[in-house]
């Protein structure tokens, strides 16, 4: 399965960018980043049964455990693409939500879109280290 990260805004080289390529390139499962610009531009295409995810302000908080879970629920399935989209400052309207197979949130507090896609590409790391049995994710 294709974990694909779509995201507005450019990181660039930046403290953000480089927290992503680190944890991205420790990547066990196929992967992607498509960047759009903050406004406009259309969706890449999605594969027929793709998995969408977004990042909200008014989603669900997960633990990593079951976001891992999630994760090997979808791929165990056949999904082949597993889309998780990160918005620009404004975020999500409500018919973009309603598109959504799933809205988290890393928390209450408002983060800066950038450093969300570092959280999140550190959260697919660590869900693939859990899937994969790997000692260093500990349950509190």
């Amino acid at each position: 399965m294709l974990l694909h990260i779509i995201a507005r805004g450019k990181i660039g080289r930046s403290a953000e960018g480089e927290l992503v390529e680190r944890y991205m390139k420790r990547l066990t499962m196929p992967h992607k980043i498509t960047e759009m610009p903050d406004r406009g531009g259309k969706l890449p295409s999605a594969p027929p049964g793709a998995v969408t995810v977004m990042l909200d302000e008014k989603g669900r908080q997960l633990s990593s455990m079951d976001f891992a879970r999630r994760i090997e629920g979808w791929r165990d399935a056949g999904t082949r693409e597993c889309r998780f989209l990160i918005g620009a400052a404004d975020g999500f309207d409500d018919a973009e939500r309603a598109g959504a197979d799933l809205l988290i949130a890393f928390g209450a507090m408002t983060w800066p879109h950038m450093m969300a896609r570092a959280m999140l590409a550190e959260q697919l790391w660590r869900a693939c280290s859990i899937l994969a049995g790997h000692p260093y994710h500990r349950e509190g």
